[in-house]
C-alpha cells in the first residue's frame, strides 16, 4: 500500500510517499480501505516536532494523521458492529499513533461510526479530529445550556465551524469571531453576532460570555477572560492554560483550562446523527491528492483556511 511516512521532523519535504505492508489488524480492530484523510493543525505541529512529536518519537516508520474515513476491508476476530463493506469514519488513536496517511488503516472499532449516506468521503473525514474537539468541548465539558452566552474564536476555522453550529444545536446565543471576509460564512454557520477581529478588539464588543472556546492560544486566553462572567469557563484548545492563567480565571470566578480531545466512537455516533439530517455540516474548502501532501499541510500552516481541508486517497 502507498503510505506517506516521515522519518525526521522539519519541513514538509520531510513527507515521504512510501510502499508498506497492507497492517495486520488485532481481534477488536477493524481494517479499512482509506478514501479520504483530513488534515488539522496537530498535524502541522507533529511534523514539525511539536504536537504530539513526543508521544511519537521511536515509531518506525512514523505515519502521521488520525482523521479517516473509508470502506471496511475486514474485521477481527472480537468485532460484531461493523462488516467487511460498511463505510466508517473516525479519528483514529489519538493522541497516539494513529497512521492516518496511508490506504489502509487498522482501527479500533470502538472509535468508529458509520458514515452517513448524505455525506461524501471527504466531508466524513473533515468531522472527525474537529468536529469531536467542539462536541467534546461543548457538551462534555463545558456543559452549554439553552440561552447560553458563548463566544467562538477562529469561528471559520476547522473547530470554529463545527463550534458554531453544535452551540447553537444545544440553543445558546452564538458569537463568532473572524475576518470580515468570513462574516457571511460564519453567520451563515448560525451564529447570532459576528465580531471582526481586525477591526476591533473582541473584547470591546462581547461581554457577559458564559463560555469561550480559544482555538487561537497566546495573549487571547488573558483578553479572553475579560468578557467571561463569574461562573463561567473558558476553555483553550492549541495550548495549555499557564498557571497564572489559571490562577487570573479562578481570581475571577471563571472556570479555565486546556482539552486535549480523545477517540471516542460513542461520540463520533453523536456527530453521525447529526450530520446524516443536516443538523450539522462539515465545510470543506479544499481537496488535495494524496500526493500533494506537502500542499495541504503549507494551506493549513498558513492559518487562512475557511472550514478543512480534506485529501482523496
Amino acid at each position: 500500500m502507498k503510505a506517506i511516512t516521515i522519518s525526521q521532523f522539519g519541513a514538509p519535504e520531510v513527507l515521504q510517499q512510501v510502499d508498506l505492508p497492507v497492517p495486520e489488524i488485532k481481534d477488536d480492530e477493524v481494517l479499512i480501505q482509506v478514501k479520504a484523510i483530513s488534515i488539522n493543525p496537530v498535524d502541522i505541529k507533529t511534523r514539525l516536532g511539536k504536537g504530539m512529536a513526543g508521544r511519537l518519537k521511536g515509531f518506525e516508520p512514523l505515519i502521521l494523521g488520525w482523521d479517516i474515513s473509508g470502506v471496511v476491508s475486514s474485521v477481527g476476530t472480537a468485532v460484531s458492529t461493523f462488516k467487511p463493506g460498511d463505510e466508517v469514519f473516525g479519528m483514529v488513536n489519538f493522541p497516539g499513533h494513529g497512521k492516518a496517511y496511508a490506504e489502509y488503516v487498522a482501527a479500533p472499532a470502538v472509535q468508529l461510526a458509520l458514515k452517513p449516506a448524505n455525506i461524501s468521503h471527504e466531508e466524513a473525514a473533515a468531522a472527525t479530529l474537529a468536529a469531536l474537539t467542539a462536541w467534546q468541548a461543548l457538551v462534555k465539558h463545558a456543559n452549554i445550556q439553552a440561552g447560553s452566552k458563548v463566544l467562538i474564536h477562529a469561528a471559520a476555522g476547522g473547530v470554529g465551524h463545527f463550534a458554531v453550529q453544535i452551540a447553537k444545536r444545544l440553543g445558546a446565543h452564538v458569537t463568532g469571531t473572524s475576518s470580515a471576509a468570513n462574516r457571511d460564512f460564519v453567520l451563515g454557520l448560525g451564529a447570532d453576532e459576528h465580531i471582526d477581529y481586525k477591526a476591533q478588539p473582541f473584547e470591546q464588543v462581547a461581554k457577559d460570555m458564559d463560555f469561550v472556546l480559544d482555538a487561537i492560544g497566546g495573549d487571547m486566553i488573558d483578553r479572553s477572560l475579560e468578557v467571561i462572567k463569574p461562573g463561567g469557563t473558558l476553555i483553550s484548545i492549541p495550548s495549555g492554560l499557564h498557571e497564572s492563567v489559571t490562577e487570573k480565571a479562578k481570581a475571577k470566578g471563571i472556570k479555565g483550562y486546556f482539552i486535549l480531545v480523545a477517540s471516542d466512537g460513542t461520540d463520533m455516533q453523536q456527530l453521525a446523527e447529526l450530520l446524516a439530517d443536516g443538523r450539522l455540516k462539515a465545510h470543506v474548502s479544499k481537496v488535495f491528492a494524496f500526493e500533494e501532501m506537502g500542499a495541504a499541510h503549507e494551506q493549513i500552516a498558513s492559518g487562512r483556511t475557511v472550514g478543512k481541508v480534506a485529501i482523496k486517497v
